[in-house]
């Protein structure tokens, strides 16, 4: 594998497999073998969990359902899946450069993945440390994305995709002969010799899917042999798209619906496996609609058993949420928002009333006692008959007999000193009797 290191391109930082999930892949030739669109999906589903480690491990253990959600395995048939799972070990990445010196032409090769195992609904898997190195890893590279991988059905536009992504940055290929383009997928059976079929059956569906799923947008063009109106070559125009049109499925996009689905609504491994043998009509746009739907259900209140089972209704039956819905949801929530706003501020004016009959009450207090405190300063300094005749006038007032007969005392008695010192809500109110008035007989101010 240090072949790889001679390799030119860019360089890539680390944190580029945080934004953009895939390896960096070195700009020599490398040839992936005896590896089919299924297995390829199984790679690079453990290449992402691998990328998405914050650890480097011997051995990589996950979900299951999980490791089949990303591959985006719709099979239920364990016997394939062992059969992918084979095809995988058995596949390599051959690497090669220009002979040396002497001639020699150096050579390496690498298995993409080593030991696979899984049981009791969990997937383990190895992968070389070589290869970890260089998913994880800088390096002087191109990108292989593992976004646009995954979007590929057909083996040939992988392929041919994988071959042509170095050349993305010069624009075009040099002249390629169609023996090269034969040999990058292998046998291809023996109507392939012919252009027209080869044309026909390889040549232009791979171009097709490589411009509706990737991130390049090719076209070719085409020369006879030397001295024969036979087409011997192809060289091919590559065009990056721009980034709007760059927004494809993406791992982590998978990785984000199944934590949904499985924690969030608490689908179970039967209802996963329904919808990952259906991919094809459950699409992530169909699966983020019903999500939506659940979550807005949720919302309003309207579901009453069970979240799982209400998602799958809403996915198999393709519910949706309607405009006239989002207008009354709208509406509702700004006239909770007004009454909530009303509410607040009534409960503020409230508020400050309350404080400020408070204030007046203290106010009225302190200026209550007081009074009392002057009106009993005025009595004691007043002279023998003057006393006598305001305790007398007290007895007879309204106020005061309300007094007496509160605290039993005999309104029609003699009112004595001490009986009003005995008591002090009859020393307070006799006290401020007194302050009245004394202030009702003076002018302003001349009570000290």
């Amino acid at each position: 594998m240090a072949l790889f290191d001679d390799a030119t391109g860019q360089d890539l930082p680390v944190d580029t497999a945080r934004s953009d999930i895939g390896f960096a892949r070195k700009n020599v030739l490398i040839r992936i073998i005896d590896l089919g669109v299924a297995a390829r999906r199984l790679i690079d589903a453990a290449y992402f969990i691998v990328a998405q480690d914050d650890q480097i491990r011997s051995l990589y253990d996950v979900e299951l359902d999980y490791f089949k959600w990303l591959m985006r395995y719709s099979s239920r048939n364990n016997a394939h899946l062992e059969q992918v799972i084979t095809e995988a070990q058995r596949a390599l990445i051959q690497a090669t450069t220009a002979p040396d010196a002497d001639g020699e032409k150096p050579f390496g090769s690498v298995q993409l993945i080593g030991r696979i195992s899984y049981s009791g609904g969990r997937f383990q898997f190895r992968v070389p440390p070589d290869l970890i190195d260089i998913i994880r890893g800088p390096g002087k590279s191109h990108w292989l994305s593992l976004r646009i991988t995954s979007l590929f059905t057909l083996s040939y536009a992988r392929v041919m995709y994988d071959h042509l992504l170095p050349y993305a940055d010069d624009g075009e290929t040099d002249w390629l002969t169609l023996d090269e383009l034969r040999l990058w997928q292998g046998a291809m059976g023996a109507k392939a010799n012919e252009f027209k079929y080869f044309k026909r059956d390889w040549l232009v569906p791979a171009i097709e899917q490589i411009n509706e799923v990737s991130d390049l947008r090719l076209s070719y063009e085409t020369r006879n042999e030397q001295g024969s109106r036979k087409i011997g070559r192809l060289k091919f125009r590559i065009e990056r798209k721009e980034m709007a049109e760059r927004i494809l499925h993406t791992h982590e996009q998978a990785q984000a619906i199944y934590q949904t689905l499985k924690q969030e609504f608490g689908l179970s491994s039967a209802q996963l496996n329904q919808i990952a043998a259906s991919r094809d009509t459950y699409n992530d746009d169909r699966l983020e609609q019903a999500i939506e739907r659940t979550r807005f259900s949720l919302k309003l209140g309207k579901v009453s058993k069970s979240p799982a089972g209400f998602f799958m209704k809403a996915l198999k039956e393709g519910w949706i949420i309607s405009d006239a819905e989002r207008q009354m949801v709208q509406i509702q929530e700004t006239l909770a928002l007004t009454e909530q706003r009303e509410v607040e501020v009534k409960e503020r004016a409230a508020n400050r009333a309350a404080l400020r009959i408070a204030a007046q009450d203290v106010h009225a207090q302190d200026r209550r006692g007081n009074e009392v405190r002057r009106g009993w300063e005025v009595y004691e300094t007043a002279g023998s008959k003057q006393r006598d005749d305001w305790r007398r006038t007290y007895r007879a007032s309204p106020a005061g007999k309300l007094t007496l007969r509160r605290l039993g005392i005999d309104p029609t008695s003699d009112l004595a000193e001490s009986t009003i010192e005995k008591f002090p809500d009859l020393r307070d109110g006799f006290a401020g009797y007194v302050y009245t008035k004394v202030k009702s007989a003076k002018p302003k101010g001349d009570i000290a």
